[in-house]
């Protein structure tokens, strides 16, 4: 051990030998990152997080974080290395890909200052590339009917109508169950979602592991009460038993559908009702917009479209608040007019 003093390096020599008592392995000398970061991969992220995260992790790393710095030691890597990173990597991809692989290194060392690998994290004293707000441009009330209109015939109607009238994600509609909504009662149990990673589907926690139930709007019931008719329909067909436990949006051998036609389905239907073409993530933006235009509390629509957090909420549908900020400020011009005098 190095110090500037006898009782530094006293100091450091016992935290080994603590170390050593409790079974934790010291290297003799800084693991590089391309040694580190697979094993923080394995150890930390793999056994912890879902899978659709570790996926992304994996790549950022593959791609961005062992190319550029896995030759750093982790003792030596300095604030000027983290810096020159992000710099190259937005100067090469986005901002938005910058930001996302800093966030993944700064938690990597994070990792490595639990074990005492290192004594700071520089990465937590860079600051991250400043990503430009996407901006949000949801249908409009007309436009939302048109669409509906439209989708009357589409096998997956029932699924259009959920994500616009409660902001259900792609996977979490994939993912649904027939146990999960109590049509006669109007309440739907979001207790997981369904998605397509390393070539399988596999059903997952929602994000941010935030299961929730949510009353249903009473335009829901009948599309999914016809859904559910069709659907014993086609299993008969098939031979296939249908189960109270079966996917609400299956295919004809009970299996259920690939989140991507789901997708598909949404966009060949918009253009051939002549609509702009929007993501079908912007259906769930265009429910927290007329749920925001009636005057549902923001904490309310938080609940609903099960974000993490109440400024995730307020960040994204920012425009609508300013909107009903001008309504109310209006009011304004009418209570201090002032008063004209009485003839």
């Amino acid at each position: 051990m190095y110090g500037n003093t006898w009782d530094e390096c006293d100091e450091k020599h016992q935290e080994l030998v603590r170390r050593a008592r409790q079974g934790i392995p010291t290297p003799t000398r800084s693991a590089k990152l391309s040694e580190w970061l697979p094993y923080w991969l394995a150890q930390y992220v793999e056994p912890r997080r879902k899978l659709s995260t570790y996926d992304k992790y994996e790549m950022h790393v593959r791609r961005y974080l062992v190319p550029l710095l896995g030759t750093k030691r982790l003792e030596s890597l300095s604030v000027a290395d983290v810096r020159r990173f992000t710099t190259r990597v937005q100067s090469t991809t986005t901002a938005a890909t910058a930001k996302e692989a800093h966030r993944m290194l700064r938690t990597a060392l994070t990792a490595a200052l639990r074990e005492k690998l290192i004594t700071r994290n520089v990465a937590s004293l860079v600051e991250p590339p400043r990503v430009k707000q996407r901006d949000i441009s949801p249908w409009t009330l007309e436009e939302t009917l048109t669409f509906l209109e439209a989708a009357r015939r589409d096998p997956l109607y029932a699924a259009f109508v959920l994500a616009i009238a409660m902001g259900l994600r792609r996977g979490e509609l994939v993912g649904l169950r027939w146990s999960g909504g109590d049509l006669d009662n109007r309440v739907l149990h979001v207790r997981q979602q369904t998605q397509r990673r390393r070539g399988t589907l596999y059903d997952d926690d929602p994000k941010s592991r935030r299961r929730r139930v949510i009353p249903m709007p009473a335009l829901c019931i009948a599309p999914l009460r016809w859904h559910r008719l069709r659907q014993r329909a086609a299993f008969a067909r098939t031979g296939i038993a249908w189960d109270e436990k079966g996917y609400v949006f299956a295919t004809r051998n009970g299996r259920p559908v690939e989140p991507r036609n789901v997708y598909r389905s949404f966009t060949r239907v918009a253009a051939d009702a002549e609509l702009r073409v929007v993501r079908l993530h912007d259906a769930r933006h265009g429910c927290a917009t007329l749920l925001t235009a009636a005057g549902v509390a923001p904490r309310v629509i938080m609940e609903i479209l099960g974000h993490s957090q109440i400024s995730i909420t307020m960040d994204v549908y920012t425009h609508v608040v300013h909107d009903t900020q001008r309504e109310a400020i209006s009011h304004m011009d009418r209570l201090l007019r002032r008063r004209r005098p009485a003839a």
